[in-house]
C-alpha cells in the first residue's frame, strides 16, 4: 500500500477570485500584511500497490483526467 498526497494549484497569472476573498476575509479579521493569496486543493490518497512506479503513472492519469484542471492548474504529487 502506498500512501500519497497529490497538490493541486492554480497556474501563476491565473485570477484567483476565492484566493482573493479569503484575502479580504484575513484583513477584516485583523490580520495586517497578508497579501496575494492563493487557494488550492490537497487530495490524500492510499493506493493499493507496492509499485510506487505504477502509483505514480496512474496518479499522473488521475490528475490529468479528473483531480486538476491541466489548462489552468499545476499539480504535484508526493509520497508518504
Amino acid at each position: 500500500m502506498i500512501k500519497a498526497r497529490v497538490t493541486v494549484t492554480l497556474k501563476n497569472g491565473v485570477l484567483d477570485p476565492q484566493g482573493k476573498a479569503i484575502e479580504g476575509a484575513l484583513g477584516a479579521l485583523g490580520f495586517d500584511g497578508i497579501g496575494q493569496v492563493r487557494q488550492g486543493k490537497v487530495f490524500d490518497l492510499q493506493i493499493e500497490t507496492g509499485d510506487q512506479a505504477k502509483a505514480e503513472a496512474d496518479l499522473k492519469a488521475m490528475c490529468e483526467k479528473l483531480l486538476a484542471n491541466t489548462v489552468i492548474e499545476n499539480y504535484s504529487i508526493s509520497f508518504a
